[in-house]
């Protein structure tokens, strides 16, 4: 079980860097439960992916949470859009041998639904607090921080 942090805490990303970073998110719905051999397949696609990402640190991905249901929602990471996109269009990576078979069998029946929201984050244009979490969300991808007196609100966090 991973620690639980009894105090206000919250993310700091690298504050000399201009560098956008990438939040990612990426889901699937099941629209026909029974239709399982649609919807299982493209749900087993994604472990593969996060496995190989984890891996490959040179990819460019930093972390992820994820939740399930008949609505999915990951919450990805990552070092900057271009790695992003590089990932989506590798031939030799699991993402694109998945999205086109995804095409083929599913895109267009209404079983099985996907989809992703991209925001690229900018310096000083995000801010997080956590209270009794474990290392969460940015916190893993930056500097998992105790709230001080200079940091107690977001508006604070945020300049």
């Amino acid at each position: 079980m991973s620690e639980i942090f009894k105090n206000r805490m919250t993310a700091i990303i690298d504050k000399e860097s201009d560098k956008e970073f990438v939040v990612f998110l990426i889901g699937m719905r099941i629209n026909k439960w029974w239709k399982i051999h649609k919807w299982l397949p493209v749900a087993m696609a994604m472990p593969k992916m996060i496995k190989e990402l984890y891996e490959n640190p040179e990819m460019g991905f930093i972390s992820q949470e994820s939740w399930g249901g008949r609505t999915s929602i990951m919450v990805q990471y990552w070092q900057s859009f271009e790695h992003l996109e590089a990932y989506a269009k590798d031939r030799n990576a699991n993402h694109l041998p998945a999205w086109k078979k995804f095409n083929k069998e599913s895109s267009s029946n209404g079983d099985v639904g996907i989809w992703h929201e991209t925001y690229l984050i900018k310096k000083g244009c995000h801010e997080s607090v956590y209270n009794n979490m474990p290392q969460f969300g940015l916190a893993k991808m930056g500097k998992h921080s105790l709230i001080n007196n200079r940091s107690n609100s977001a508006k604070e966090r945020l300049s």
